[in-house]
């Protein structure tokens, strides 16, 4: 090795530590699926207290579409092709000291009915096609942003970012 090869491989060394010194981020990815009258879907965790749009945590290295149809297909029973971005957030929920999360909601597309959903009871207690109206009701504060926003940007082919401090 010359010492030009050294060098790269001392500098290539250096990013690895570097890379593998900054802080994580949480990156968790979901569905906006609705029904023909436009209501999106929720599903009912049996470990929180409150609904939440079809997804979940996406494993390390899987980049969020993939984890968001995976997700759709462990929860829903559903295979969906996963469309365009709706939503982005970034939420630092439990203090400037814990790790911050980023969600992203892509386009699950349209179901007629709730039929062809088979529940994963392991974690899900229920689904629902839910009026707007009544989002309020179901989600958590610092979620409902999330959900009119991406329902915003299915009526208006754009994307929408929040950033939620912790």
């Amino acid at each position: 090795m010359d010492a030009g090869e050294a060098a790269v491989t001392a500098i290539r060394s250096d990013d690895d530590g570097w890379f593998a010194g900054l802080p994580g981020v949480v990156i968790a990815a979901g569905a906006l699926i609705t029904d023909q009258a436009g209501r999106p879907l929720l599903v009912k965790p049996n470990y929180r207290d409150h609904w939440t749009l079809p997804g979940g945590v996406c494993e390390h290295g899987e980049p969020p579409h993939a984890g968001c149809a995976r997700e759709v297909a462990e929860e829903l029973g559903l295979t969906i092709e996963v469309g365009r971005l709706l939503a982005l957030d970034w939420m630092q929920l439990h203090g400037r000291q814990a790790r911050a999360s980023m969600h992203f909601v892509f386009d699950g597309g349209m179901l007629a009915d709730d039929r062809g959903i088979v529940l994963q009871r392991e974690e899900l207690d229920d689904c629902a096609f839910t009026a707007v109206a009544d989002l309020p009701r179901f989600l958590p504060a610092h979620s409902l942003p999330r959900v009119t926003g991406a329902l915003r940007a299915l009526e208006t082919g754009t994307v929408s970012y929040e950033a939620l401090p912790g």
